[in-house]
């Protein structure tokens, strides 16, 4: 059964209590973060959690991030090492998942590891997130779309994608940096699994050079396996559109719509372009890069051409995104 939709301001003095009391009940809410719109439940609840992956139409194997309200709240459930405690000492609260070994008495369900012993944890920045979980606990929160589509970062995007799904949106305005929390494991050799909002060199400036093999990783080719952290399905954060990545000015065509990164002109009309920034800063398109998916793919194109993104800082994070949107969907295969 759809649930009535109700919306509050982040910064009505009732939101958090509300949504501490929706979650504390079982419902599902979406409240904003500093990275992307979060569809959140109480961690500890299988039933919970359990609807958020019916909700999404999310894939069992596919763990979630638990965001505590602060580190004490993070130890509480899984073991932090002395190089996960330095990094979360000097990225928390912030958009950085640590992958660490769960508890054994860690009041999460299971669903939101698929089945695993580690846990993707952290602590973010939005306050209004933190105040809803010092009063519940941990809370799951992937992004707060449909599996697989476009991440929402605005209170708007959320109602469009799961509309009655949600108890309660909390509207905290557009997300400040776009694009989800870079995700590294820290169970024994420290990777990145994936690219976000924090550069692998600002990592390393803290625990020293990551190997080669660690700046990147993939989905598990079994279509069963369980994965290792969220964000890594081959397909994901697509559009209805297809992309293609890469196109210079002047070989976008007439008929498609342009994700433009820079102030260059094209053969795509006005109305079908969408610029990320036209000084070209990489902070300025991670924010504007899924609401920019969601405007063109709106307009009913077929194809929507990107500009090249440079794959520096949170570039990478954006070329990982979009090269995601722009794999072949899983229907492809069918």
């Amino acid at each position: 059964m759809r649930q009535s939709l109700a919306m509050l301001s982040a910064d009505d003095p009732g939101a958090a209590a509300r949504a501490a009391a929706l979650l504390a009940g079982g419902d599902l809410v979406a409240m904003p973060t500093e990275t992307v719109y979060g569809l959140c439940a109480l961690a500890a609840s299988d039933a919970a959690v359990a609807k958020i992956f019916a909700a999404k139409g999310r894939p069992a194997r596919n763990p979630l991030i638990v965001h505590g309200a602060d580190v004490d709240a993070i130890r509480a459930i899984c073991v932090l090492s002395p190089l996960a405690e330095r990094l979360a000492q000097h990225f928390w609260p912030g958009p950085l998942t640590i992958v660490a070994r769960r508890r054994a008495d860690a009041a999460v369900s299971r669903l939101a590891s698929a089945g695993g012993d580690t846990l993707a944890v952290r602590v973010p920045a939005a306050q209004p997130f933190r105040d809803v979980a010092a009063r519940v606990g941990p809370i799951v929160a992937p992004s707060a779309n449909r599996s697989g589509r476009v991440s929402a970062t605005s209170a708007a995007a959320v109602a469009e994608e799961l509309g009655g799904r949600v108890a309660l949106i909390v509207d905290g305005g557009p997300s400040p940096i776009g694009v989800e929390s870079t995700v590294i494991a820290m169970v024994d050799t420290p990777r990145i699994l994936r690219p976000g909002a924090i550069a692998q060199a600002a990592i390393e400036a803290v625990i020293g050079p990551l190997t080669a093999a660690s700046a990147s990783a993939s989905a598990d080719t079994a279509a069963s396996a369980p994965l290792a952290s969220p964000g890594l399905l081959a397909s994901h954060y697509a559009p209805r559109a297809r992309l293609r990545l890469d196109v210079a000015a002047s070989d976008v065509r007439a008929d498609e719509g342009w994700l433009a990164f820079g102030n260059e002109a094209s053969a795509a009309p006005a109305a079908r372009t969408v610029r990320l920034s036209d000084a070209r800063d990489l902070d300025e398109a991670a924010r504007g890069l899924y609401a920019g998916l969601r405007t063109l793919d709106a307009m009913g194109v077929a194809v929507i051409a990107v500009s090249p993104i440079p794959g520096e800082g949170i570039g990478a994070a954006i070329r990982d995104r979009l090269a995601r949107a722009a794999a072949p969907r899983p229907e492809d295969d069918m």
